[in-house]
């Protein structure tokens, strides 16, 4: 697209978009210019109506003229005819299979037999074919960008609210463009559930190599959220995807001024590079390891602990406990090196039912850590340290702590390992993310071993994983020209505010694109209906609408109440 060459054996290429309203075409070629000197190679603009359409073709000149020739993106939903105008200005065009012919989607039970599916596929090519033709012709690219939260009623009453209903909903719109002879097409799957963004890319992948095509794919977790959730959730869907040698282009979505998204690309694309070769076929274990405490059945948190860390006065408090209570957060085992004696601390700590690893042997109440290459036989209930290239075949382990790459993960589980395995790394966010993330996607890893100062982190990573929750679970768009309100702003509000429920989700959009779809993996939704004004929902059910803005978060806190799922602050502690 535009002087950017993707796939084949062009580098992954970073992609973002613009929060700027497209119709500020100086504020817009501002953020684009700005992304190019983060590093970002392909810039995304929202295109909803034909002041949009217009104001790109002010946009694309202005880059030219300031000597930036990044590729132009218009994103489309809903109207056809502003794709239809804004493709004699920018690079590349990006359809949303769910509505660009469909209107949004209403939820509803439909049936449909052959004939009627088929009436159904023959108006698309009507309404879609025309952009194809014009696409070829001015040798523009497009993407075909499926979103798990706005797939149109037809898909969803044939396929289901699914990774193949996703697929298929972009293969409707491919059979138009491969029938045309046009073939300047990306994929997309995005969801904000990276489980179901990792199965959705997966499974394209796998349709597209039976029927011999080979589309390039662009990657992205949508409405991850922001800060380190934000980025934990992309990292986990974008990087286990690049380990399996699937990604051409790739884009973090986070709730933050867009340059922000580049950084964190920039982390994955160079982890992903360091491997040498990437393993287009990943180890799917089939599993059911015995669980017993001190580990949790939905996913363990183990942290390494100094004697010197155990003797500070707020050492409960770094743990998620005080002498009484303890929270969601806190960890399930404490690993130190060399017992220190008993400490006065110890009494809380197992009070908490918080158990303790050590490699000192012959201590009661404790489990003993061995090395495996030197491992001796013993009694005792004991755990394995074990590096790449080591078997645990004869043994039997209360759990093992595994130290190594995903690649090298995969080998250890091709054992067939039938105890707990848990996953220890001391890399930065991203990369263990990553590397973690990949395993425990794949069922491969039942906890993580990790600093005390990655205890957050720990939980945060079980949870992008889909496996334990111990937090608020907030899914919240990047924002793009259609936002109704300060997003940022908004979902940093809203967080401050119902961070402390547990097992609840959270769903903060700033339009209608996506809200009502994304509203189905949320237990509650806050989305911008007009100017000033906020829906609430209920799962996909809009419960209330045109609220004003001002009056917004107390509506959702007190929606919460109703359905009997706020806690007050500080009540999510554990009493022992």
């Amino acid at each position: 697209m535009g002087k950017v060459a993707v796939g084949g054996d062009n580098p992954i290429r970073i992609q973002s978009m613009t929060t700027s309203n497209t119709r500020d075409v100086v504020a817009t070629v501002e953020q684009i210019m700005r992304l190019a000197d983060y590093g970002c190679e392909i810039a995304r603009v929202t295109v909803q109506g034909m002041k949009e359409a217009d104001a790109c073709e002010g946009i694309k000149n202005t880059l030219v003229q300031r000597g930036y020739d990044i590729p132009l993106v218009a994103d489309i939903h809903f109207y056809p005819p502003a794709a239809m105008r804004v493709v004699d200005f920018v690079d590349k065009v990006r359809v949303n299979p769910g509505n660009f012919v469909d209107k949004r989607a209403t939820f509803k039970t439909l049936t449909y037999d052959t004939a009627s599916y088929q009436a159904e596929l023959d108006r698309i090519e009507e309404k879609f074919s025309p952009l194809v033709e014009k696409c070829k012709k001015l040798k523009r690219s497009m993407r075909i960008g499926t979103n798990h939260g706005s797939l149109s009623d037809r898909i969803m009453n044939y396929y289901g609210d699914t990774p193949r209903g996703m697929v298929e909903s972009a293969f409707e719109f491919l059979r138009v463009c491969i029938k045309m002879n046009y073939h300047d097409v990306i994929f997309s799957m995005k969801a904000s559930n990276p489980i179901v963004m990792i199965e959705a890319y997966r499974l394209l992948v796998t349709e597209m190599m039976k029927e011999g095509w080979d589309y390039p794919l662009h990657l992205g977790v949508t409405e991850a959220g922001e800060g380190e959730d934000g980025r934990i959730k992309s990292a986990v869907g974008i990087g286990t995807l690049l380990l399996d040698g699937i990604g051409e282009t790739i884009r973090v979505s986070l709730t933050e001024d867009p340059w922000e998204e580049i950084e964190p690309c920039k982390e994955l694309i160079s982890w992903a590079s360091s491997y040498k070769e990437r393993d287009p076929a990943p180890f799917q274990p089939v599993r059911a390891p015995k669980i017993a405490p001190p580990l949790h059945r939905d996913g363990s948190v183990l942290l390494y602990i100094t004697q010197e860390q155990l003797k500070e006065p707020n050492f409960l408090d770094q743990i998620g406990c005080s002498a009484l209570q303890k929270r969601k957060d806190a960890p399930d085992a404490l690993i130190i090196e060399e017992w220190p004696g008993e400490l006065p601390v110890m009494e809380s700590i197992r009070r908490h039912n918080i158990g303790l690893i050590t490699r000192t042997p012959g201590v009661a109440g404790t489990i003993w850590l061995q090395e495996r290459k030197t491992f001796t036989p013993t009694s005792q209930s004991y755990a394995l340290d074990v590096q790449p290239g080591e078997e645990i075949k004869g043994l039997d382990p209360q759990f093992v702590i595994f130290h190594g790459s995903t690649h090298q993960g995969r080998t250890f589980f091709a054992q067939g390992i039938d105890c707990p395995v848990i996953l220890a790394s001391e890399a930065p966010l991203i990369k263990a993310s990553a590397e973690m993330g990949a395993l425990l996607t794949d069922k491969c890893g039942d906890g993580l071993a990790l600093p005390l100062s990655k205890r957050l982190f720990g939980f945060a990573l079980l949870q992008a994983s889909r496996m334990r929750t111990s937090r608020t679970e907030f899914i919240s768009c990047p924002g793009c020209g259609r936002t109704l309100f300060n997003l940022q702003d908004v979902a940093r509000r809203i967080r401050e505010k119902t961070s402390h429920l547990p097992g609840v989700k959270i769903a903060i959009m700033g339009c209608i694109v996506n809200g009502p779809g994304e509203m189905a993996d949320a237990d509650f939704g806050y989305v911008g209906s007009k100017p000033g004004k906020i829906d609430l929902y209920v799962g996909k059910e809009r419960v209330e609408a045109d609220i004003d803005h001002a009056e917004a978060d107390e509506r959702l806190i007190e929606l919460i109440k109703k359905h009997g799922r706020w806690i007050e602050p500080n009540v999510e502690l554990v009493t022992i």
